[in-house]
Parts: structure tokens; C-alpha cells; sequence
């Protein structure tokens, strides 16, 4: 099998040839058709995990086909279109998996941190990480959702908003084109928050009611005038712009945060306390989580907007998400 890795921290790409992996017992061997290029695979490119054994293939956005199967694998079959996310599967045995908590497993598997990921042919993966992919989407589509589209999509369904509800998605990226087409199939009066007047048609296209331009408006003004909002969601990595949103929530209203940034932002207690307003993060999710997900998608239409590369091209989806060129998703199709 083909497989395109890193010798070790800060390597650069080499596609190499290596024995198709052997199945195990509790184990799936998956056929890679697509898999997503996403900004934590600088985690394994750069080497911002710890423990991180080189080589190493990169990649948990993975859309593929069964192709064999270990002892302990029902009800997979050969043949079974499944994805695989950053829930990669889990030990089974610590406190968290004992009370359903996979997320926090002590021991938790993720594809192209703990072992090799999509950025290849055949994927060995644990049974507890496969979601069903429905008939509706294509590899190239489902991909991306195992990792940018269940955060959107988990977070926003456990947000607490309801039909109805004024729901403002902040940037219009990988995260936040995915986050602004759920909470409009999900009946949120969706509100969308970006940088410049010409995002304003695409915001529009993907189901927002509106449009706030953050680099010449306002923005919690402008949010308080529309009613305030009862979630905003933030998918993009910017600190200083998610400490600006506080003042556009409502009562009860919560910010939550999907956009990764090692940057700090200030809030006062004052701004949270008097209309009991609340800033929360959130990660993935579960295979099952993922599985939601496919079919939301499937059945309602929200699709990623992608750029496909080969597996040869890793390296030039590579670069073209980490620089944010990308529109919206870097996927190799293998």
C-alpha cells in the first residue's frame, strides 16, 4: 500500500510503500477513498502532541470501505462504508469509558497521533471508531465531516437553542461554512459573522438570515439590535474577536468555542453575571456522534465546500489549509 508520512517532528512528506496492515481481533482494515486535511494534522507535521511515534501518517478525517475484518467485529461486515474521526476509538477499561465519557478516555486512539491515520491506502482501525456513511454522500463529502462537521453539528445541537432561537455563527471557514448550513436545517435564526462585505452572498447561500461584517460593523451591537443571540458559536481561531462577542448574547445566552487559539481574551464577571450568560468549549465527539452527523448531513443537504488533491499532493493540501487558502476543505482522494 501507498502511504504518505513524516519521519518525525517538522519532516517533510514522503510517500512511501509499505505491507498492507494485518487485521486483529476488535480490529477493521479500512480502504481509504477520501480523507480530510485538517488543521490538528499540524499536530502530527509539526509535532504538537506528546507521545507521537515517527513515523507517522496523518489524517482522521477518513471516509472509506471495509475491506477485512478481525475476530469481535460484529455487526461490521466487508464491503460496510464507514468514516473514522478524531474519536479514533478508546480503552474500554478507564473511569471514563466506564461511565460512556470516550471523549475523555485516558487512553483515547486518534488516527495519525496514535496510530497511522488517512494520508494513506488502508487504515487498521478499532471497530468502536467506525460511524456508517449513508448512500447519499460521497467519500469526498463525508470526509470532512467526521471531524469539521460532527464539532459544528455536536456542538450546536447541544447548545440548548431551540427552533427558532437567534444563533450567530462566527467565521465563515472549514468550521464555520459547515456551522452556518446546521444551525440553519436545525430552524435557528441564523445569523452569520465574518470579515468584509464580499462573504456576505456566500453567508446567504448557506442559510444564514444575515450578515454582519466584523471588520466595519459593530458586532454585539448589531446583534443586541437583532434581538440578541442565545448561542454564538465561534469557529474562528482568533482570540481577540471571541472576547468582542459576550456583549451580542441575551439572557441565558452561551458562547461556545470550536476555533482553537492559544490566545487569551478578557471578559469581566459583570458581562456574564447580570444576564447569567456563559462561554463553553467544545470537541468532537463519538463514533455515534459521527454516525448522527453522516446522516443529518445526508438527509438534509448541508455539504462541505472542498478542494480535492491526490495522495501524491498531500504536501500541497497540506500547505493550502495551514495557510487558510484553502475554500473550505483540502480532501485527498485516493
Amino acid at each position: 500500500m501507498r502511504e504518505m508520512r513524516v519521519a518525525g517532528a517538522g519532516g517533510s512528506f514522503e510517500l512511501i510503500d509499505e505491507p498492507e496492515r494485518e487485521r486483529n481481533a476488535g480490529y477493521a482494515r479500512v480502504r481509504v477513498q477520501a480523507c480530510g486535511v485538517c488543521h490538528s494534522d499540524a499536530m502530527t507535521k509539526e509535532g504538537g502532541w506528546p507521545g507521537i511515534v515517527y513515523p507517522r501518517s496523518p489524517g482522521h478525517e477518513i471516509a472509506g470501505v471495509i475491506d477485512a475484518l478481525g475476530g469481535g467485529t460484529d455487526p461490521w461486515k466487508v464491503g460496510d462504508r464507514v468514516g473514522i474521526g478524531w474519536h479514533g476509538g478508546h480503552c474500554g477499561k478507564c473511569e471514563s469509558c466506564r461511565r460512556g465519557d470516550f471523549i475523555t478516555c485516558a487512553r483515547l486512539k486518534i488516527p495519525g497521533i496514535s496510530y497511522d491515520g488517512g494520508y494513506s491506502e488502508f487504515v487498521l482501525a478499532p471497530v468502536e471508531a467506525l460511524a456508517r456513511i449513508p448512500a447519499e454522500l460521497a467519500p469526498e463529502e463525508a470526509a470532512p465531516l467526521m471531524c469539521a462537521g460532527i464539532t459544528t453539528f455536536n456542538a450546536l445541537r447541544n447548545s440548548g437553542a431551540r427552533a427558532g432561537d437567534l444563533v450567530a455563527i462566527q467565521g465563515i471557514g472549514g468550521l464555520g461554512h459547515l456551522g452556518i448550513q446546521f444551525a440553519s436545517k436545525f430552524g435557528f435564526e441564523t445569523i452569520a459573522i465574518g470579515r468584509g462585505a464580499d462573504k456576505k452572498s456566500l453567508a446567504l447561500k448557506l442559510g444564514a438570515r444575515d450578515y454582519i461584517d466584523a471588520r466595519s460593523q459593530n458586532v454585539a451591537k448589531e446583534l443586541s439590535a437583532l434581538g440578541s443571540a442565545r448561542v454564538i458559536l465561534a469557529t474562528a481561531p482568533d482570540g481577540k474577536a471571541m472576547g468582542g462577542l459576550i456583549d451580542g448574547l441575551g439572557t441565558d445566552g452561551k458562547l461556545i468555542i470550536v476555533g482553537a487559539s492559544a490566545e487569551p481574551f478578557p471578559v469581566s464577571s459583570l458581562q456574564l453575571i447580570m444576564l447569567r450568560k456563559s462561554i463553553a468549549g467544545w470537541p468532537s465527539g463519538t463514533a455515534t456522534d459521527s454516525e448522527d452527523t453522516l446522516k443529518f448531513a445526508a438527509a438534509t443537504g448541508v455539504r462541505p465546500m472542498i478542494e480535492v488533491f491526490p495522495l501524491e499532493q498531500a504536501g500541497d493540501a497540506y500547505e493550502r489549509m495551514i495557510s487558510g487558502k484553502v475554500r473550505f476543505r483540502s480532501v485527498l482522494k485516493i
